[in-house]
């Protein structure tokens, strides 16, 4: 089996919640996707995405997948889609770094290799967990009541777990008003649920620390992402009162390595293709697993495409590590595919399909903008 054909497609995911808000003032009404389709000599095709934030989350950014995909397509025409080592062998070798632009190549051979197999994704990346996997809100920052608000309509949808934004500048109320949104969103809390609250690298220690100074004791949440820097991170670290989770600092093997023998973090937040892919990712949750870090798979954002690379990853994930995982559906008015994995008491099971099991929407996608082969 060989691949004879990439063609890579563009579709706007507008923001279902109108503006989302990130630390620092960062602001995105709605999110550049990329697709990628692979067409295989036997006939079989497979399908990826990436959807990065805006160009000032991290050094990835939309237009740059689809000029990463220029350097990378017509270095795998040719290749074996189901020897996934060997194809992100290849890709490294083609261009170095822009894990975003890999990973949408990534996934589509998973998926094709899972179609190849008749097996679905999840059973190749380790095997199914049976049950289904918790899944998590984002709850974008705004005024307390609105998050609260937010909250509380992710609940009556089923959602277990919430992560709500933090990180205001001082002009926008600091620690204080960040200490009432955590307040707020935790006021009505259910048994089960989980919290994260979530600087996406947009504090300083101390900003961090004046903010959990400010929390009553026996608020339960894990802090996520607080700091830009690994020095900035460890100073925290040894002063942080509350779990302490690691997310855009960790994009590779070596800075997971790094996490681990500096002690810097409890867990990890592990996102599909700012990992780079399934391939990166199932590697890095098995050194997580070997340092006794917790995980949740997530991704920026994303429609079905990008779920099914979520679940698929998180329903093979031993459920004692697995914190949950990020169902991007609700962030985006925009519909790609059919994906059958519905929400349920607060968690969704991949399908017992080949592949990622989804039939994307063509009419959606349009044309692509551009093919190789």
């Amino acid at each position: 089996m060989k691949i004879a054909r990439i063609e890579a497609y563009q579709v706007d995911l507008p923001y279902s919640g109108g503006t989302y808000r990130l630390s620092g003032g960062r602001t995105y009404q709605s999110f550049d996707a990329t697709f990628v389709r692979l067409v295989t000599d036997c006939g079989l095709d497979g399908w990826g995405e990436s959807t990065p934030f805006g160009n000032n989350y991290i050094a990835a950014h939309a237009r740059g997948v689809r000029a990463g995909l220029e350097d990378l397509a017509p270095a795998l025409l040719g290749a074996d889609p189901r020897l996934c080592d060997r194809i992100n062998d290849q890709m490294d070798l083609s261009l170095l770094g822009h894990h975003h632009a890999k990973a949408p190549l990534d996934i589509a051979c998973w998926d094709i290799f899972g179609k190849s197999t008749g097996l679905p994704v999840c059973d190749l990346l380790g095997g199914r967990i049976a049950g289904p996997v918790p899944v998590i809100s984002s709850i974008g920052s705004d005024t307390p009541e609105a998050m609260r608000a937010s909250v509380a309509r992710h609940r009556a949808l089923g959602f277990m777990g919430h992560s709500i934004k933090v990180g205001a500048t001082e002009e926008e109320g600091g620690p204080m008003i960040d200490a009432e949104r955590i307040r707020a969103c935790l006021a009505d809390r259910q048994a089960g649920e989980w919290f994260l609250a979530d600087a996406n690298n947009g504090m300083s220690p101390e900003r961090a620390l004046r903010l959990l100074a400010l929390l009553p004791d026996g608020l339960d949440f894990v802090l996520e992402a607080p700091c830009p820097s690994w020095r900035e991170t460890l100073s925290l670290r040894q002063r942080c009162s509350v779990p302490l989770l690691l997310d855009e600092l960790i994009q590779t093997e070596e800075d997971l390595v790094h996490a681990i023998q500096t002690d810097a973090c409890d867990g990890v937040g592990l996102k599909i293709t700012k990992q780079g892919g399934l391939t990166r990712t199932r590697r890095q949750r098995e050194i997580a697993r070997a340092g006794g870090l917790v995980t949740s798979v997530q991704d920026t954002t994303g429609s079905e495409i990008a779920f099914a690379a979520i679940l698929h990853m998180a329903q093979s994930t031993p459920r004692h590590m697995l914190r949950h995982a990020l169902d991007p559906r609700a962030m985006v008015t925009c519909s790609t595919a059919t994906f059958e994995a519905p929400l349920v008491n607060g968690g969704a099971e991949a399908p017992d399909l080949p592949g990622l099991g989804i039939t994307p929407d063509m009419e959606v996608m349009g044309d692509p903008v551009a093919v190789w082969q």
